[in-house]
């Protein structure tokens, strides 16, 4: 393969969510490349990796929702980006629950909009959509594999479900070079979603307080370190010939249920995680794990990093980051 910077040096990148979790990751990274990078932005922390790792100067930033269609493409029509990684969207179960319209908007709409301004901007050569292993719904299956129906029936399931659907269909209608990646629960520095187990942890040990467990404890995932999440957008963006019309899923070997997680960063750390289980969570998937064989074979990929190697790094980074800053309520 083509080194890794020349295949992204100079390049226009388009990253919506950049500020995000996972796209702040995403930038870093590109911009380590040599990309030039514009992001998309609500509002964002200043406990975020995006603002500890100090990448606001190093990138162009839009503060735009990407439900307003016209400015999603007065955006990509100006920038003129020759690829779109789309990773911005309503992420939160709990909060879909609660907010179901939103989240539709945000992940179906929003996808929408990042999808027709691509087709009226012929200069794009490859669209990243990230996608989630809740887009399949429930399964009997304990693997879930790319050909598993996508039959989500909670309001955050739907909208994944959805937004794939709508990302092949401009593939398959107007050629788009559109790909899919779907991945389990991801953890890694500078989570800010504490219903999110792992940040939930850390937050809950660095404020000496009780850690709160929607679940009954019991639901099993996937846990997949961001930067081997980072690497397999790249990878479907820089083999998106190839890629383009199909969807990916990227697993992990840390297959983990609630509880095991709370014990597993008990042990890397070294300290009792008190904990308090409320089993409010409502139509909920309760056992979910992504085959990852299709994208090891195509691409080569696989998790390098597991759960119990990078716990305490992980915990340790929010530490020095967020403690002196006062991470609490």
């Amino acid at each position: 393969m083509e080194d890794l910077d020349m295949i992204w040096k100079n390049k226009n990148v388009l990253v919506t969510g950049g500020t995000g979790f996972v796209g702040s990751h995403l930038v870093k990274r590109l911009i380590q490349l040599g990309a030039n990078v514009v992001t998309t932005n609500l509002f964002y922390s200043p406990k975020s990796y995006f603002f500890v790792e100090k990448l606001r100067d190093q990138v162009e930033v839009a503060n735009l929702d990407i439900v307003d269609f016209e400015a999603v493409k007065d955006l990509i029509i100006s920038t003129q980006p020759e690829y779109i990684f789309h990773l911005a969207a309503q992420a939160l179960v709990d909060v879909a629950y609660a907010n179901p319209r939103r989240t539709i908007d945000s992940n179906v709409m929003g996808t929408v909009n990042i999808l027709e301004s691509m087709r009226l901007s012929p200069g794009v050569k490859g669209i990243v959509v990230a996608s989630s292993d809740k887009a399949y719904g429930k399964s009997e299956q304990k693997k879930y594999h790319e050909e598993t129906a996508l039959r989500g029936d909670h309001p955050y399931e739907v909208s994944k479900s959805a937004m794939d659907l709508i990302s092949y269909s401009y593939f398959k209608t107007y050629g788009l070079p559109v790909t899919i990646a779907r991945f389990g629960n991801i953890y890694g520095e500078g989570d800010l979603n504490d219903s999110r187990i792992v940040p939930g942890i850390i937050k809950s040990v660095i404020n000496r307080k009780a850690l709160i467990v929607r679940s009954n404890g019991k639901f099993v995932r996937d846990y997949l370190y961001v930067k081997d999440v980072v690497e397999g957008y790249l990878l479907l963006a820089e083999n998106i010939k190839q890629a383009q019309g199909q969807a990916y899923n990227f697993g992990s070997n840390d297959t983990l249920s609630v509880m095991e997680v709370i014990k597993t960063m008990e042990t890397s750390i070294d300290k009792k995680i008190p904990y308090k289980i409320l089993n409010t969570a409502k139509n909920e998937i309760p056992y979910q794990s992504l085959d990852y064989g299709k994208v090891k074979k195509d691409f080569g990929w696989k998790p390098k990093s597991d759960f119990r190697g990078m716990a305490k790094i992980v915990y340790e980074w929010y530490c020095q980051a967020w403690k002196m800053s006062g991470y609490s309520e």
